[in-house]
């Protein structure tokens, strides 16, 4: 039945929809696999269209193919690498038509023809179709803050395994992203909707590779992202336009991150315009090595004086007119955490940076519900 299913199926798509659909699919497709059905994607049309899907058993995806015409309906495998070779290598606009006849699935366009090993079907794995039932619901904009301002903070190398995900807390009364490598920790948060009933608070944590890949998947759609939870699979899934992402959660305990937002009435605050403070921390840093990593951040009256040295480099000075009139501190902390945040907030933004003392750990705030926290370096 499954040579026979695969023998009839039968496609035409323009290039640039199959190239899209079949780049993000491809994100997922390992490299190398000791189950090597795992570097094809799987093609699958029916009436209701054409899908593609992917997997490295730690994460999914399907994608809606775009512009397809089916003609006949049927499931093929085609490897991930070949495929994406064939559609970058075309002229724009070409039609492909793909199909198999039992022997080869054949990739064809007006004046070239491709015929690929055929693989079995059934030897792929299941992937994740989005959940009927209770979900979350986040507006794409705020879908792609909580992960551009989140992902980069965690850590995938460390033995902490819960490090190398974002945990994402999702209730009626919001939604609030969390990564944190140790170091340092980011924090978003916003609006979410309940839709069809009311599912039960979650606190997953999603790998950090799954949160890209959903950011990726994005596009400029308006479409809202829908969120949902299969607790007999451990396993979030997530549905953006047109894409639906599965990923398996993280294990382990997920730090205590409220206790490093503590309630510090004493700390002195300024605001500071991100653009301007980027480019003073990068001047900054120009000297700092690996042994000499941290930079100088005092909060003198009126200015912002970064300093940093090394033995090999030398000393380098840049001050920034802030509106500061509280009593001098000096911080020492690594530029790389610094500049990182500031990246991903718009330049003409303002953060409120708050600071104690050179022990105690830098918070910066943006009005959008953002929050970062930075441990400072021990100072020379």
């Amino acid at each position: 039945m499954a040579q026979e299913a695969t023998a009839r199926m039968k496609i035409r798509c323009p290039k640039e929809p199959l190239l899209a659909a079949v780049q993000t699919a491809a994100a997922v497709v390992p490299a190398r696999s000791t189950k090597p059905v795992l570097t094809n994607i799987k093609f699958e049309a029916n009436s209701n269209g054409t899908v593609i899907s992917a997997t490295d058993l730690e994460v999914g995806i399907r994608v809606e193919l775009e512009g397809v015409e089916t003609l006949a309906e049927g499931t093929v495998l085609l490897p991930s690498a070949r495929l994406m070779a064939i559609l970058r290598e075309s002229a724009p606009s070409t039609v492909f038509e793909i199909h198999s006849d039992g022997s080869a699935t054949v990739v064809k366009a007006p004046r070239s023809e491709f015929r690929l090993p055929v693989e079995d079907p059934l030897e792929f794995p299941t992937v994740a179709v989005f959940p009927t039932g209770p979900c979350f619901e986040i507006a794409t904009p705020l879908m792609r803050e909580l992960v551009r301002r989140t992902v980069f903070a965690t850590d995938n190398e460390s033995s902490r395994y819960a490090l190398g995900g974002v945990l994402v807390e999702l209730s009626s009364d919001g939604v609030i992203a969390v990564g944190t490598d140790g170091r340092r920790l980011a924090k978003m948060e916003g609006p979410c909707q309940v839709q069809g009933g009311e599912p039960i608070a979650l606190q997953p944590i999603v790998p950090a590779r799954a949160m890209s890949l959903v950011e990726r998947s994005l596009g400029a759609a308006d479409a809202p992202v829908h969120l949902a939870l299969r607790a007999d699979a451990n396993e979030i899934l997530v549905r953006t336009a047109g894409t639906t992402i599965s990923a398996r959660l993280v294990e382990g305990r997920f730090p205590r991150w409220r206790d490093v937002f503590p309630d510090r009435p004493d700390a002195s605050k300024v605001q500071i315009v991100v653009g301007p403070l980027l480019a003073a921390v990068r001047q900054a840093a120009i000297v700092t090595s690996e042994q000499s990593k941290g930079v100088d951040f005092s909060f003198e009256s009126g200015q912002l004086v970064l300093s940093g040295r090394s033995s090999e480099s030398g000393e380098s000075r840049v001050e920034l007119p802030i509106d500061y009139t509280g009593e001098a501190v000096r911080i020492k902390l690594d530029p790389r955490f610094m500049a990182d945040v500031l990246r991903v907030i718009d330049g003409g933004t303002a953060i409120t940076v708050e600071i104690t003392d050179p022990q105690s750990a830098c918070v910066c705030r943006t009005d959008d519900g953002y929050g970062y926290v930075i441990m400072p370096l021990a100072a020379d």
